[in-house]
């Protein structure tokens, strides 16, 4: 097929533009380089050391042989988009590209508006020009299982049964978005659900859960290849952070009791599930939604996990809690349904204590690469005007250019 990775630079597009570059596709990533501005606006960094796009892509030529294709340009400009979509002639489009942190979202205002406006203009561009000029191809689109909530039972995948009144119907499941960024998604779905039945758009939502890992048979060809490993309370996950707190000799930084529970699953299981969804795709006038997720964990669970691997390492691992900056239940009930993708053929990589273990690997392999202010949250989603100490820029939209990068 020809598939374009909307937002191929990024952490899970990057992984999946070279699976798929590998599996005999032909790839096109869209990007505006943005996520790596986001870094330099938040004075923060990956742990692992990123090449700019172009030499990741020209390392993967050499080595593979294959070559991935690069459109550099802005999801909010539709001239840009469109003329992709006439010049590239898609099967399939896979939509990475949005701004993916609840964080970020509630840092303030600023940052709240720029996050609905880039995702929700983004995909009505992609949803306009898919209509005027590629009605057939396949929209996989990255959704959340945020967008769920924590509801007191359980979480259906996309769809649910009601009864009322003596009457039934099949409905969308309710929605109890947690922030900014998860509201964004929610209007995505919506949008893209209404554009499937009015204008007969085919596409499969991937709520997915929380992505751990950084390495997959492709990007452990070369280290110039390696993805992203986020550690950060904006972009990082609490997994990344537990584990470079370990290596760090910090104390592991649990948010209030440590009971919130989500869905998770391993990165290797994402460009899995995405493979399956362009192998399977959604029929002309359907929206479909798989929950994307293997396993779920407490926080605490999580913790304790890199608790124990990190004996093994010597190191001395000592858990802290502390205040929960966010607004969210730290107990809950959480039972989602995820069957979808394994009767499609999903098998999946279970969070283990070796893969535990790999990540503490890569956080002490670059443990002079840790900094350690970043690992308290400073971003309180109660009163965003004192966020940050007012250190964070306002969000920008500037593209940059291959060589800032």
């Amino acid at each position: 097929m020809r598939i374009a990775v909307l937002g191929g630079d990024g952490y899970c597009g990057w992984a999946t533009a070279l699976y798929l570059s590998k599996h005999g596709h032909d790839v096109a990533i869209v990007d505006n380089y943005i996520r790596r501005k986001w870094d330099i606006d938040l004075g923060v960094s990956t742990l692992t050391p990123i090449l700019s796009l172009r030499n990741r892509l020209q390392l993967w030529k050499d080595l593979t042989g294959n070559v991935i294709e690069v459109f550099e340009g802005d999801m909010r400009d539709y001239a840009f988009l469109s003329a992709h979509i006439r010049e590239f002639e898609p099967d399939t489009v896979i939509h990475f590209a949005e701004q993916r942190s609840a964080p970020y979202s509630m840092i303030d205002r600023e940052h709240a508006t720029f996050t609905q406006v880039n995702n929700i203009v983004g995909t009505l561009n992609l949803l306009f020009a898919l209509r005027e000029f590629k009605p057939d191809c396949h929209l996989v689109k990255l959704g959340t299982m945020g967008e769920y909530g924590t509801p007191n039972i359980d979480i259906e995948e996309g769809y649910i049964r009601i009864e009322h009144n003596g009457r039934s119907d099949v409905l969308p499941y309710p929605k109890q978005a947690g922030s900014f960024y998860h509201l964004s998604k929610v209007h995505d779905s919506h949008n893209i659900m209404f554009c499937c039945r009015a204008w007969g758009l085919r596409a499969t939502d991937l709520n997915q859960g929380v992505v751990y890992g950084t390495t997959t048979d492709e990007t452990a060809l070369d280290e110039g290849l390696v993805n992203r490993f986020d550690y950060d309370e904006i972009f990082g996950t609490a997994l990344n952070r537990f584990c470079i707190e370990a290596a760090a000799g910090h104390p592991i930084t649990v948010y209030g009791k440590g009971g919130q529970t989500r869905g998770f699953l391993d990165i290797r299981d994402t460009i899995r599930c995405v493979e399956i969804a362009c192998h399977h795709p959604a029929n002309p006038g359907e929206f479909r939604v798989f929950n994307q997720f293997t396993e779920q964990f407490s926080v605490l669970e999580l913790a304790h996990m890199v608790e124990a691997a990190g004996e093994k390492f010597g190191l001395s691992v000592v858990i802290d809690h502390i205040p929960d900056p966010r607004v969210e239940a730290e107990a809950h009930y959480y039972n989602a349904k995820n069957s979808k993708l394994i009767d499609l053929g999903l098998q999946p990589h279970m969070l283990s204590d070796s893969l535990i273990d790999s990540l503490i690997n890569i956080a002490l392999k670059y443990k002079n690469r840790i900094d350690t202010s970043v690992f308290m949250p400073q971003v309180n989603w109660r009163n965003a005007s004192n966020n940050r100490n007012g250190t964070v820029r306002t969000p920008s939209g500037v593209v940059m250019e291959p060589s800032e990068v």
